[in-house]
């Protein structure tokens, strides 16, 4: 079990270096451009990603009381503070954090590879620009944004069976939904928009779950 989660926290830096690399790249015009997530920019989801690592367990606690124990009141907490810094900033940030500490260090590294892997295709598909993720990354990230409670994605993909045809993975039982483990990943975080990128007798079904 150790050197499984030794393994995870491993791809979750990885996932943090590729991040970096993309980031290091922006420019100024690209910072403020809208990402997947509604109202946010680019800036605000880095901003977000990393408003994590440098909380204690006091300072966690006093920010989910902060947020009055929601998920989207904790997130904005963490915003509000972090949204001031500059990009410079949160790269510096990053860097002091590539490997993941704090909340996102939970679940051996799980929870940081699947949040920064889904945040940073919040940035790259609006930006146009796009990776090949390995499935050794990709595969238990799917697994963990299926189950994790702040995510459930599970809930939102019942009934249907998903089958990636990029990757080996499969998923749940009911007529199938097909495409790339990518856009899978996506749909299971709640992300409408990618709906059109899958296929299948389930896809409707999918697409009057989550309105798109």
């Amino acid at each position: 079990m150790a050197g499984a989660a030794m393994g995870v926290m491993a791809l979750a830096r990885a996932e943090r270096e590729d991040l970096r690399n993309l980031l290091g790249g922006l420019t100024p015009e690209q910072w403020q451009a809208p990402s997947l997530c509604t109202g946010w920019s680019v800036h605000d989801v880095v901003a977000h990603m990393l408003s994590y690592e440098e909380l204690g367990p006091r300072q966690l606690v006093e920010r989910f009381v902060r947020g009055r124990l929601r998920i989207d009141g904790v997130n904005a907490v963490g915003l509000l503070e972090y949204a001031r810094r500059s990009p410079a900033e949160l790269l510096q940030l990053l860097d002091a954090y590539l490997t993941p500490a704090g909340l996102t260090a939970g679940m051996g590294g799980a929870i940081a590879l699947t949040d920064g892997m889904i945040h940073q295709q919040d940035i790259r598909r609006p930006l146009g620009l796009p990776r090949s993720i390995p499935a050794e990354r990709l595969v238990p990230a799917l697994r963990t944004a299926l189950f994790a409670p702040t995510l459930l994605g599970v809930l939102r993909v019942r009934d249907v069976r998903l089958v990636a045809t990029d990757i080996d993975w499969t998923f749940g039982r009911g007529p199938e939904v097909t495409g790339p483990g990518e856009a899978i990943l996506m749909t299971v975080a709640g992300r409408r928009g990618v709906l059109g990128e899958l296929s299948g007798p389930g896809q409707e079904r999918l697409a009057r779950r989550l309105g798109g």
